[in-house]
């Protein structure tokens, strides 16, 4: 068990860490110990591995595990990494969430199968996963509808966390969401168990988010000083000053939210930065062309004057 577990106090930025692979696919190992380094520099208070923006469904069973112990090796105990375990297959999920664990993972994220259809439907298989896991891995919900296509309704959420223990943290990336988040906080408010909330979308919505009472972001960003620095200056009540240093990456944090393309943007951002050896995406994907790389210069010109100005 990771002495960094998992638990209901999680607050600030779990980055969602990217999978480097070297120009031919393969997985990058240095470029991993790099990142696992830039992220530690860079404030963060959790790594979350094996994401849907890592890339774990283009990745073979042995390569995720390899990529996993990778990581833990080098954060060492650092901070907390969360492992991405979401599979079709029950047997699958467990089998990686105890490896995780006895590895030296904090924690699981389980985003519901798609299709579900009904909050009857998603509770049952919650509660199956639950069992079969067992009481001691703490679990992430991942609620991100525009990729699975199950939404859970707030009531739902809320009878989750009444009934299982384990289930201490919502990553929220629903959108619209944020009267879900209003809604689960008002729950905690009315004696509720209060379970971690950190949000997705690659902080577009960071400011609001957080304004609704949300602990944090977890996402994944080629700027993860930028989402560092807006939770903490808001949890500790400067909120202005937050939203000014949100402002000044808005564009990019706009540019890059472009699915099926974002991922490509951050790769090359963490490969100009000198983070990894190549901003390869595994195949199928997107690769960037001349047009692309004038667009993200004059972006990256962008910020570095908003930043300089503030």
């Amino acid at each position: 068990m990771s002495p960094c577990t998992l638990d209901e106090s999680a607050s600030g930025v779990y980055i969602i860490s990217a999978t480097p692979f070297s120009d031919d696919g393969t997985l990058d190992f240095e470029s991993a110990d790099r990142l696992a380094d830039f992220y530690i520099e860079k404030g963060v208070s959790g790594i979350t591995v094996l994401g849907m923006m890592g890339e774990a469904q283009k990745m073979s069973p042995d390569e995720s595990e390899q990529f996993l112990v990778r990581m833990l090796k080098r954060v060492n105990g650092a901070l907390p990494v969360v492992v991405g375990v979401s599979s079709a297959g029950l047997d699958n999920l467990v089998h990686l969430s105890r490896f995780s664990m006895d590895q030296g993972a904090a924690g699981v994220m389980i985003a519901p199968p798609p299709g579900l259809g009904t909050g009857q439907k998603i509770y049952n298989y919650f509660e199956q996963m639950f069992i079969a896991l067992g009481p001691d891995v703490p679990v992430c919900y991942q609620d991100y509808p525009q990729a699975t296509r199950t939404e859970i309704s707030v009531s739902q959420f809320n009878r989750l966390v009444a009934d299982f223990d384990q289930l201490v943290m919502l990553k929220h990336e629903e959108c619209p969401g944020l009267n879900k988040i209003s809604g689960v906080r008002d729950a905690s408010d009315a004696g509720l168990r209060r379970v971690s909330i950190l949000c997705g979308n690659g902080g577009l919505y960071l400011p609001q988010e957080l304004a609704r009472g949300a602990d944090g972001a977890m996402t994944g960003f080629a700027y993860p000083e930028m989402l560092v620095a807006v939770v903490a200056l808001h949890l500790s009540g400067q909120h202005d000053q937050a939203e000014d240093i949100f402002d000044a990456y808005l564009p990019y944090v706009r540019h890059e939210q472009q699915p099926g393309f974002g991922l490509a943007l951050r790769k090359e951002i963490l490969h100009r930065r000198g983070i990894i050896a190549s901003p390869q995406v595994r195949a199928p994907g997107p690769i960037l062309n001349e047009t692309d790389h004038g667009e993200l210069d004059r972006l990256i010109r962008r910020i570095e004057q908003n930043i300089e100005a503030l």
